[in-house]
């Protein structure tokens, strides 16, 4: 019998009850830390977006983050909160002074949520504001105050200072991962000459803008084919090159000091700014793929009330820099092309290394031709008939939160494949099952990813041939099992992913699933073991003689045991590349000829662990 709609079937519920039921409307996924799009690290940006809108009007020049544990706090020295105005600014939807465009032009946060979204998503929300000689100090739980302290006198440099402790509620057994605030707090230091970010003690400071963000991660691109190209104008700055070693396409994008790490109109523009004014200065109708392949470029802008297509501000969605102003796409257009087509005559040496590099990719791209070809009427025709991809029913073209939570799991074999089909989430997980191990591709030009039939329809599955813009699955999960051949198939893969579609890992969007190393249990409790250790407490807390499994592959994990370990409680590690780190160098060692200096560090780094069941039996 249908449930009746009446008056009772109609709630309305209070600003916190709403974030709270519904937090993925506010900051895009939750997540435990492990990915870079998490909730924990929305959190912390909200916070500072905040503070660097006190920067940009001209307002302190330090931003500090600290985090003690799981506690957050960031101070800054700007003007602080207006002091009667401090409860209402972090805990009142749809609060804030950004609404007057004259105070805050061009400002990250204009919708007066950010603050409020932290505070109602934490366990612990404390607001201060110094100002006038003057401190308030509002403290809530859950947005709920708790703590309204009277004014008092304050000797302290006037500012504002948050601290808060994520809800475990929504989180979850959570943790943070530096490389990844570390990113965050240096795009801040590029896009804003004079400001000081620090954290725990260590400072963020850069004077060059996007030249310096470039030449900071050109570094595991192996070399550039000439001088980064470093413009500003205006309200829009630029700076690419094109890199040596890597394929495909790579952007750094800002809009207002904010990361759109989904791109947007800003980034389009760009893009197609930089083709139709090479094709002009060479006076050559050069196809699009051969001008951008292997482009790195990073593009800032600002513009009046931006329009983004979620809270959490990955994806620009303005068509003008202003309610009256030209379009983005003329704009950016028209600085690009006069500013370009200058630099290139005045620097015959780079147009001559740019020509050479766009004739390079045309050559490549016509022997390409023929075998892209036969690759994907290989993919049509095993798309009928093969079980290689369970696919998910979310794709790239659904709404932005559904994207983010997308998963594509690579496993080895059926068994394995079959197990995680089984227990996945069908709406948002994808397996693909690989057959037997991967071709060690390192040294080897693109060419094998079209005539090797594991790799051809992996990456037509992942639909990254021309880039991340269509990727499908946010997140790509390496899923073998816990032995020998298991760690050397993640190796091969990971090679594969480096050598070809290194962008793909530097993006945050490559992982290792960890699955249990053993079950240990008796007639009341279970417990699933990551490590030794986990063990050791397990045993311990189930008593004498428990029964203890080990799992050699994954293939030995019943489905409904592994819907634990995919679920929400999954654990993921992200393949992370430090800024020092050459691809050229670390493929070089690992998966080169060099076997003895291998066989020698991997005697040097061997860990051997204790089997301590008999002891503890």
């Amino acid at each position: 019998m249908p449930e009746s709609y009446n008056d009772e079937s109609v709630k309305s519920l209070d600003w916190k009850e709403h974030i709270r039921l519904r937090p993925g409307m506010y900051i895009g996924k939750l997540g435990d830390g492990a990915s870079p799009d998490d909730g924990i690290y929305v959190l912390i940006k909200e916070i500072i977006d905040n503070s660097i809108d006190e920067f940009v009007m001209g307002h302190g020049k330090n931003i500090e983050l600290n985090i003690v544990g799981r506690e957050v706090i960031i101070r800054d020295y700007g003007r602080g909160m207006p002091l009667g105005k401090v409860v209402d600014c972090v805990s009142k939807i749809n609060t804030g002074a950004k609404y007057d465009s004259k105070v805050f032009k061009k400002a990250v946060g204009l919708n007066g949520v950010g603050a409020k979204a932290v505070n109602a998503m934490t366990s612990f929300f404390k607001a201060q504001s110094i100002r006038e000689g003057k401190t308030k100090i509002v403290e809530f739980n859950r947005g709920k105050i708790i703590k309204d302290l009277p004014l008092q006198a304050c000797e302290e440099k006037p500012g504002t200072i948050i601290s808060f402790l994520p809800d475990t509620e929504i989180f979850g057994n959570f943790h943070y991962i530096s490389e990844y605030i570390e990113k965050m707090l240096w795009n801040y230091a590029f896009l804003n000459n004079g400001l000081s970010m620090w954290f725990n003690g260590e400072r963020f400071h850069a004077k060059n803008g996007l030249l310096d963000l470039l030449q900071r991660n050109i570094n595991g691109n192996g070399g550039v084919i000439y001088p980064i190209i470093h413009i500003k104008e205006d309200d829009l700055e630029f700076a690419f090159t094109h890199s040596s070693k890597q394929y495909g396409e790579e952007y750094y994008s800002f809009v207002n000091g904010q990361n759109t790490t989904q791109g947007g109109t800003h980034q389009a523009a760009f893009r197609e700014a930089i083709v139709k004014t090479i094709r002009e200065f060479y006076n050559k109708d050069f196809e699009t793929s051969d001008v951008r392949s292997s482009i790195l470029a990073a593009i800032s802008i600002k513009i009046e009330e931006p329009v983004f297509e979620s809270q959490t501000k990955t994806k620009l969605g303005s068509s003008h820099i202003s309610p009256e102003g030209m379009t983005i796409r003329n704009y950016i257009n028209d600085i690009v092309k006069r500013n370009l087509d200058n630099y290139l005559h005045k620097n015959p040496e780079t147009a001559e290394a740019l020509l050479m590099k766009i004739q390079q990719s045309e050559k490549e791209r016509k022997e390409m031709a023929g075998i892209k070809k036969l690759a994907k009427e290989s993919v049509k025709k095993a798309s009928l008939h093969n079980k290689k991809l369970r696919d998910c029913k979310v794709h790239l073209n659904s709404n932005h939160e559904n994207r983010l939570e997308s998963t594509l799991f690579i496993t080895e074999g059926d068994s394995a494949s079959g197990s995680i089909t089984k227990s996945r989430n069908v709406r948002t997980q994808a397996v693909f099952s690989l057959k037997g191990k991967p071709l060690n591709c390192y040294g080897l030009s693109k060419k094998i990813v079209y005539e090797n039939d594991e790799f051809n329809l992996l990456q037509s599955a992942l639909n990254i041939e021309d880039g991340l813009d269509n990727l499908r699955y946010n997140n790509i999960v390496i899923a073998t099992d816990a032995d020998v051949d298991g760690m050397h198939i993640r190796l091969l893969l990971l090679t594969f992913f480096l050598q070809f579609y290194p962008d793909l890992v530097k993006s945050g969007h490559l992982y290792i699933l960890q699955t249990p190393l053993f079950r240990v249990r008796n007639k009341q409790k279970t417990f699933y073991c990551y490590s030794q250790k986990e063990k050791e407490k397990a045993i311990f807390k189930t008593g004498k003689n428990p029964e203890i499994t080990r799992f050699k592959g994954l293939g030995e994990i019943s489905p409904g045991e592994f819907k634990h370990f995919i679920g929400a409680n999954i654990r993921l590690d992200p393949i992370l590349l430090k800024r020092t780190s050459s691809i050229a160098e670390i493929l070089s060692f690992y998966m080169g000829k060099n076997t003895p200096q291998r066989q020698l560090f991997i005697i040097d780094n061997l860990k051997v662990e204790e089997d301590i069941i008999d002891k503890v039996a």
